[in-house]
């Protein structure tokens, strides 16, 4: 049995699909659960990074599915402020900051940038 190119590209599509689902359920979880999600591991603003890349894995898988940039980066940011406003007027366990909102659209634009990179000229040559 031969792999096929398209077939290679039809599992690649399906992988990244899967990726992008999975990090919307994470961050959906992240930020809209009634208490903290996650331990408290005890290093001061960790959870700044946990935001950086729960917003950054959403962007970066969903550029790479092919969901239009303006549209997925645009509604990211939208949540990164409405997710602190819910977090500061309806979730009582939970407290909005506004610094997490700015870790937020770190992440928007770091998993941005990160789905623009291009493979090394190496790696794009078929054999």
């Amino acid at each position: 049995m031969t792999v096929t190119t398209e077939n290679t590209s039809q599992v690649s599509v399906w992988v990244w699909r899967i990726a992008f689902v999975g990090a919307v359920a994470l961050q959906l979880y992240g930020v809209y659960a009634p208490r903290e999600a996650g331990p408290d591991v005890g290093i001061p603003q960790i959870d700044k990074v946990a935001h950086c890349v729960l917003f950054g894995a959403v962007a970066f898988t969903g550029l790479k599915v092919g969901l239009p940039a303006r549209w997925l980066l645009g509604v990211l940011a939208a949540n990164a402020v409405v997710s602190e406003l819910v977090q500061h007027w309806f979730l009582p366990q939970r407290d909005g900051d506004p610094f997490d909102a700015l870790a937020d659209l770190a992440g928007v634009a770091l998993g941005a940038w990160l789905a623009t990179l291009r493979r090394p000229r190496a790696a794009r040559r078929t054999p």
